[in-house]
């Protein structure tokens, strides 16, 4: 007999089935969110598209909008473009895409251990990207600081150099303005010769 524990290690070894970059590269930002495509997900379940896109539609209530939406026309003439695949050319259907959290929902709807063990991976993609873009939102943060410090900076340097100018400028102007003395010898009577 087989226990709970024994199914459970069998998974966590399923848990690490593709390379991270395999997912990676197949998220999108379309409509400014990180999305997956029907085509993909069915592809890395190990299920055809087909299966995949009957089982969201038997369990549309819970796949709203935000979860998954079907690309326009021209959104999918842009992914096309995108992808340099030839597997794209028959295609007659635009394809679903789904959300992280449409990703999340596919496992409640594929009950395969392939794709569960695949959905776990997926999500820990989505959810290291999230912190990667968090640290990557503070660098920028800082390096802003960092600039407008040197802004700051910049303009008190530049506001040093325009009072030394102006300085310079009136020393000279000074000078421009004394009468010179006369070089040469003194005679007797006070001229220079």
């Amino acid at each position: 007999m087989i226990s709970n524990n024994d199914l459970i290690n069998d998974l966590m070894k399923e848990i690490k089935i593709l390379p991270d970059e395999t997912i990676i590269d197949k998220i999108y930002i379309i409509r400014e969110k990180k999305v997956m495509i029907d085509r993909d997900l069915a592809e890395l379940y190990g299920v055809d598209t087909r299966v995949l896109n009957q089982a969201v539609k038997r369990n549309l209530k819970r796949f709203p909008d935000d979860f998954m939406f079907q690309l326009t026309d021209e959104e999918f003439r842009n992914l096309r473009s995108q992808i340099v695949t030839s597997s794209w050319g028959g295609s007659r259907f635009r394809p679903m895409v789904f959300t992280e959290q449409g990703v999340a929902m596919l496992s409640s709807v594929l009950n395969s251990e392939r794709a569960i063990s695949v959905n776990i991976q997926i999500i820990r993609v989505f959810t290291r990207m999230r912190t990667m873009i968090e640290s990557h939102k503070d660098i920028l943060r800082k390096l802003e600081q960092l600039e407008k410090k040197d802004l700051e900076l910049d303009e008190k340097v530049t506001l040093i150099f325009e009072y030394l100018k102006e300085l310079e400028q009136s020393k000279q102007e000074e000078t421009d303005f004394k009468p010179r003395k006369r070089i040469g010898f003194k005679t007797n009577n006070g001229s220079t010769a």
